[in-house]
């Protein structure tokens, strides 16, 4: 069987990492991995990448080699790249004939291929539209359907760990964190079963999974309180959870992050989806299991949470973004 080479994007994300070191075990698949910055490229080789290639949404000189002999893509960008994006998505179109398939991470929210949702219609606040950072999600995605790609999206619930990140400084020195969830429970999603769930979908093929829809995401909804017992046992000490108003939350990250969080904390992201079972074989990973255990790249979820991270309090990283069309 011939190798298909298959070009990762983002690799040196918390999904990416993991997804290079499991497709890299498959000898029937070439592991081409993108960095941003070149200090990571060593680490992406390490991982089992068979090349590594720089690449940048915002700089389109960085295509072609990325993309040479791709067949299929693995497309993750952080929120404020969208532009660079949809730009990318109408080079991908232009190179269809070769390339059959692209996975998409994207998130549970503002689709309307597959449900009804009205982006002129909030879920639970008359007067107001779905959060546009949803909305971005959904663009995201019909910008590769509609250059005529095979796409396959993975619509992943909110990030195990990314609601504690902003909070590191605090969890570390004084043990506690601090958000307007409260007793909300959601369905947080291990980002190692992302990748494991992106790695079923490329190995398949686009056969077995194109312009399929899957949404990803935990093993049980969990309030703050039990993201804290959980954090807490996992660190073996106590950690506390100090609700937060969401007025401070938007004086902290913007008003475009807030009402995403808006959509957190009115049970839009309770439900577990079985979707993740039915490409697996098996359960989704609890966050405990993912704090205190090794994914493929060989680090814990408690070491993956003291990692960078793009939101910053007092900055709003997308502040940039809300220009940015859909066309």
């Amino acid at each position: 069987m011939s190798q298909q080479t298959v070009l990762i994007t983002s690799a040196t994300g918390r999904i990416g990492k993991e997804l290079v070191a499991r497709l890299a075990r498959n000898d029937a698949i070439r592991v081409r991995a993108c960095y941003f910055s070149a200090d990571k490229a060593d680490q992406l080789k390490r991982l089992g990448a068979d090349e590594v290639v720089h690449f940048d949404l915002s700089n389109a000189d960085t295509w072609a080699a990325a993309l040479d002999g791709v067949s299929a893509v693995y497309s993750a960008s952080l929120d404020p790249m969208l532009e660079g994006h949809l730009a990318f998505c109408k080079e991908l179109g232009r190179r269809k004939a070769d390339i059959k398939h692209v996975v998409r991470v994207s998130c549970m929210g503002a689709d309307t291929n597959t449900a009804s949702y009205d982006a002129d219609t909030h879920a639970s606040r008359a007067g107001a539209s779905i959060p546009l950072m949803l909305q971005h999600y959904w663009w995201g995605e019909k910008a590769l359907i509609d250059e005529g790609l095979t796409v396959t999206a993975l619509r992943n619930n909110f990030f195990m760990n990314h609601l504690l990140k902003t909070d590191c400084a605090s969890i570390a020195a004084e043990g506690w964190f601090s958000n307007p969830l409260g007793d909300m429970r959601n369905s947080f999603v291990a980002t190692r079963d992302i990748a494991e769930a992106a790695e079923v979908v490329l190995t398949e093929g686009p056969e077995r999974h194109g312009n399929k829809f899957y949404d990803i995401t935990g093993p049980v909804p969990q309030s703050m309180a039990e993201i804290a017992a959980d954090l807490g046992r996992a660190m073996d000490k106590e950690i506390e959870y100090r609700a937060q108003s969401m007025v401070d939350f938007e004086a902290d990250f913007g008003s475009t992050r807030a009402e995403f969080f808006e959509y957190l904390t009115n049970g839009f992201y309770t439900r577990s989806s079985p979707d993740f079972y039915n490409l697996t074989g098996h359960k989704p990973t609890s966050y405990y299991d993912y704090l205190t255990t090794q994914g493929a790249s060989g680090e814990t979820g408690l070491e993956e949470l003291w990692q960078g991270n793009l939101w910053k309090k007092g900055q709003d990283a997308m502040k940039d973004a809300v220009e940015t069309s859909a066309s």
